[in-house]
Parts: structure tokens; C-alpha cells; sequence
């Protein structure tokens, strides 16, 4: 039974080759392309307001130094938007679901934010890892204390996006499979876990886009105490 659960987060192959980069670069065909049109359909005018809307959310309290990562935030807000919510249609793969992906999107962008800050101003980087007012016997302590909640983050983001995506893809099967068995035994019991289902369903559409959010959020917060 748990072997059936958890098939659906294995990467999925074929003819002995992972399937996983077309999963990732699939979302991708999915948004239209500009044109060069002065009118637009609206398809387009709903990709141009809502890539406004993001960005005008992100990068409101970020810094003017910092809005040289819109392009990147943005990209990567609608990458894992995309991918969340193809993830939830019927026999299709959610590459978010992964540790390992999760990881390496994490990983490497709050480094990038780490350096940028010790870069550009390398005091205030480092004054964040001791309060001001610390007495002098817990110095030491407070410093080991905020440089773990420092090396922390990246996983925090990595298995935030990837334990939200995976209870709720769970608990999808969990009950579709309950509402499926409980359709020879008693029909007012299927038709409640399938209304059950449908509601499911619909909080896991809110938390497919809120993670994407807040994973985007959360890097914009640590570009802001960087720049």
C-alpha cells in the first residue's frame, strides 16, 4: 500500500530515461510569447498583468540596489507556479515534490544573497549574526546561534515547498482511493469523501501558488537584508 502511495513522487521514466528535465521545461510552453502586435489577445494581456502584478509585490520592499534581481525572482515565481499547478492534473509528475530540486533552487540562490551581502557591505552582513546590546558572556552563543539559523535557511525553503506539495498530494490519493472503495459499499459515503475530494482539491490549488509565493518571498527577504 505505501509502495502505491508513494510511486507518484518517483521520478518518472522511459525506455530507461528520466523524464525528469522534460517535466521541468514543460510548464514553460505554456505561457504565450510577446509579440510584436500593438493589440493584444488576452491571453497576453493576463500574462502581462499578472508578470506586473508579481513583480510590483516583490519588489516593494526591496531595496533600488536589489531590484536587479526582478528578472530572476519573477522567472523563478512563475516557474514553480506553473509547475505546482500542472502537477495537480491527472496522471502527470510534480517535479517540486523532490528534495533534490527543491535543494538546488534553494541552495544556490540564498548563497547568491549571502555573497552579494558580504560583498556590498560586508559590516552589516556579519553585524546580523550579533544583536546590538548583546552582553559580552553571550556573545559567543548568540553567534553560533544565528550563524546555524543562517546555514538553516536553505533547507527551511527546500522542505517547506517540498512537504506541503507532498502531504497534499497525498492525502489527494488517501481519499480518491477511500471515495473509489467506498463506492460499492455505501453511495451517501462516496458522495461525501468526494465532496471531500473537490474541497481537497481546491486548497491544494491555494497551496500549490502560496508556496510559490512565499519560497519567491522568502529570498526576496533575505536579498533585503543584503542590499
Amino acid at each position: 500500500m505505501n509502495l502505491t502511495l508513494f510511486d507518484q513522487f518517483l521520478s518518472p521514466q522511459m525506455l530507461g530515461l528520466s523524464l525528469m528535465t522534460l517535466a521541468t521545461t514543460m510548464p514553460s510552453m505554456t505561457w504565450p510569447t510577446q509579440n510584436n502586435r500593438w493589440l493584444n489577445n488576452r491571453l497576453s494581456t493576463l500574462q502581462s498583468w499578472t508578470t506586473h502584478m508579481i513583480t510590483k509585490q516583490l519588489m516593494l520592499p526591496i531595496s533600488k540596489p536589489g531590484h536587479k534581481w526582478s528578472v530572476m525572482l519573477v522567472s523563478l515565481m512563475i516557474f514553480l507556479l506553473t509547475i505546482n499547478l500542472l502537477g495537480l492534473l491527472p496522471y502527470t509528475f510534480t517535479p517540486t515534490t523532490q528534495l533534490s530540486m527543491n535543494m538546488a533552487l534553494a541552495v544556490p540562490l540564498w548563497l547568491s544573497t549571502v555573497l552579494t551581502g558580504l560583498r556590498n557591505q560586508p559590516t552589516k552582513s556579519l553585524g546580523h549574526l550579533l544583536p546590538e546590546g548583546t552582553p559580552t558572556l553571550l556573545i559567543p552563543t548568540l553567534i553560533i546561534i544565528e550563524t546555524i539559523s543562517l546555514l538553516i535557511r536553505p533547507l527551511a525553503l527546500g522542505v517547506r515547498l517540498t512537504a506541503n506539495l507532498t502531504a497534499g498530494h497525498l492525502l489527494i490519493q488517501l481519499i480518491s482511493t477511500a471515495t473509489i472503495t467506498m463506492m460499492s459499499l455505501s453511495t451517501a459515503l462516496s458522495i461525501l469523501t468526494m465532496t471531500i475530494l473537490l474541497l481537497l482539491t481546491t486548497l491544494e490549488l491555494a497551496v500549490a501558488m502560496i508556496q510559490a509565493y512565499v519560497f519567491v518571498l522568502l529570498l526576496s527577504l533575505y536579498l533585503q537584508e543584503n542590499t
